[in-house]
């Protein structure tokens, strides 16, 4: 036996033996809470001081564990290490094909003590219960909004960063909104899975098809608070928004006219192409 191995061998008993016995002999001195490892008490020390040592080397964006770290990495490099073993489906993050196995067990092992509602996911769960409270925790530095979940203030803070952290493998289009990149992928594969129950027609996105559906019944849910006028979409009543407003968010680049709507900017630009589509 080499010298010294002897006390390495003892120092690894040592160590196996308080995992084995839970033993806990180290102390946060902040919460009381015990752990058996000094790596595991100054990891969690990171929660009271909210150290964030591991940076992303590609978007700066910094995390308490390594393992967080790693997780976020495969966001730039597209790996998905994690398959479902029932439908196949690729995950970046352990955590996500956890939550995703329950779409099929169906399970939601978070419930709200106050209306019963459950959730597949404790965070869910955690931003839910605040709808009951109406606390909203989550501040934006940028223009002083609230929000009572993260995931939220997050989403709210790609408006001011144009921050588009979700890119399609087809087209290189990047969206903020994970959903959003999940609706538009299906247009490039053609599968339209939202039929329509009265015409038949299919929709690749559920909220065409639920703007389609107002077609038949009717309806008008999006009302203009200035004359009263309805519209079946939202995209219509924002439009419409601009007559009262007098808002012209369309730029011409490169004459700096602006316009109310798209289509009118599209069709002016063919003044400087000496485009005359129809003659």
């Amino acid at each position: 036996m080499e010298p010294g191995s002897d006390f390495t061998l003892n120092a690894h008993h040592v160590r196996t033996h308080k995992i084995h016995s839970v033993e806990k002999p180290l102390q946060c001195d902040q919460c009381g809470n015990r752990f058996a490892q000094r790596f595991d008490l100054k990891r969690h020390q990171r929660i009271h001081s909210g150290e964030k040592p591991f940076q992303c080397d590609q978007c700066g964006k910094s995390f308490k564990q390594k393992s967080y770290l790693v997780a976020h990495q495969r966001i730039h490099s597209g790996e998905r290490v994690f398959q479902c073993a029932q439908c196949g489906k690729r995950f970046s993050g352990k955590v996500n094909l956890t939550v995703h196995q329950r779409s099929h067990s169906g399970e939601k092992p978070f419930q709200c003590n106050q209306c019963d509602k459950s959730f597949t996911i404790k965070s869910y769960l955690i931003a839910h219960q605040r709808i009951h409270s109406s606390e909203k925790p989550f501040h934006c530095d940028q223009c002083g909004k609230n929000f009572s979940g993260k995931v939220n203030l997050t989403m709210h803070q790609r408006i001011h960063s144009e921050e588009k952290p979700f890119k399609c493998e087809e087209c290189g289009k990047s969206f903020k909104r994970k959903s959003t990149l999940v609706d538009h992928q299906l247009l490039h594969s053609d599968e339209k899975p939202f039929p329509c129950m009265q015409c038949g027609k299919r929709f690749s996105v559920k909220s065409n098809l639920v703007s389609h559906q107002h077609i038949h019944n009717e309806e008008k849910p999006f009302q203009c608070n200035h004359c009263d006028k309805s519209f079946t979409q939202k995209s219509s009543l924002v439009k419409h928004h601009r007559v009262h407003s007098g808002e012209k968010p369309f730029q011409c680049g490169q004459c700096d006219k602006t316009f109310k709507q798209r289509a009118d900017l599209v069709m002016h630009k063919r003044i400087h192409s000496d485009e005359k589509p129809f003659m």
